[in-house]
């Protein structure tokens, strides 16, 4: 009979002290204590279990941020700045262990997918998929998914990755990570960037030399709605992941797209996670032994942001698997 499958939520409280610096901006503590505590209290809970990630070590960050970038980020951290590249890059004396912790957090879950586990999902900040090799951008210092690929297929040999990122903005550092690379698929489903940051993303952009094909850009207009993300799921995504074939799957998992959530014109429903989650755990039952890894990237209007999770893992978590 149908039985629920366990989820390992990765997670650590040095997160919390990771200051933006209070105010109007939107990537604070209270997004994963809202979330944790959401879970914790759902339904879900009896199906969860928590581990503490370690921090990613330099050899795994350097696989695609440049050495002379992550030293300025830790300077810049520990010598008391307030801010990395830009305004909207706030940061602590704290946020450099942070960041760390943030991207080891992949690396954690890929070992406990490779030794047993098959759904991970890593509740982190600060976000990542927006951060360049050498530029922090848009909240993000580390790319918590581009470094987790990596890792994945220089660890454990699995060379076909895809990257499914359905955050409500682009992420224009894990296209950038991997244009040029045949073997990492990365597939985005934002709104268009003709009205959001940060102004990449446009279908035309599909990849570059060896890597051309290999990036998939879905650009959605102001008001796109659940059934406009089930259309392209099951119109331009399903055949797209289905011809590349990926033996392991990452989720960029950002929750902003929420029509609750100011942080873009999307209108998407909560009940749409759980839709994601489900064709996530399929596509993972099909091509990936059931091994998915899920990385929080955004989600800024905090009821929106923990039901939305919520509902996505709790798809996962009951999709069909006969024992």
């Amino acid at each position: 009979m149908p039985v629920s499958r366990s989820i390992t939520i990765v997670t650590h409280p040095q997160y919390l002290a990771h200051d933006t610096g209070g105010g109007e901006h939107p990537e604070t503590p209270s997004r994963l204590t809202s979330l944790l505590a959401k879970l914790h209290s759902s339904p879900l809970k009896d199906q969860l279990s928590f581990i503490e990630p370690r921090m990613a070590e330099r050899r795994w960050l350097t696989t695609f941020h440049d050495e002379h970038y992550l030293f300025r980020l830790e300077e810049c951290a520990l010598s008391g700045k307030t801010h990395l590249d830009h305004q909207d890059n706030q940061l602590c004396f704290e946020s450099y262990e942070a960041a760390l912790l943030s991207a080891g957090a992949g690396l954690t879950g890929i070992d406990l997918l490779e030794a047993k586990e098959n759904l991970v999902f890593c509740a982190v900040r600060p976000p990542g998929h927006h951060a360049e090799s050498n530029l922090a951008l848009g909240f993000c210092f580390l790319n918590n998914c581009a470094v987790a690929a990596r890792y994945w297929q220089q660890q454990y040999g699995h060379r076909k990755i895809l990257i499914i990122d359905f955050d409500a903005h682009h992420g224009n550092g894990i296209q950038s990570a991997f244009e040029e690379d045949p073997d990492v698929f990365y597939l985005s489903l934002h709104e268009h960037p003709t009205f959001s940051f940060p102004g990449s993303g446009y279908a035309e952009e599909t990849g570059t030399g060896p890597g051309r094909g290999a990036t998939l850009n879905i650009p959605l207009p102001p008001g796109a709605d659940d059934q406009m993300v089930l259309n392209a799921l099951i119109k331009r995504v399903e055949p797209a992941l289905v011809t590349f074939a990926p033996e392991r799957i990452i989720v960029a998992a950002g929750f902003d797209g929420h029509r609750d959530d100011d942080m873009s014109g999307l209108a998407y429903s909560t009940e749409l996670y759980g839709k994601f989650g489900e064709y996530l755990a399929a596509w993972a039952d099909q091509f990936c032994q059931g091994k998915l890894l899920s990385i929080l990237e955004g989600g800024y209007h905090l009821k929106s942001l923990a039901d939305s999770a919520a509902t996505y893992l709790t798809a996962l978590s009951n999709h069909s698997t006969k024992e």
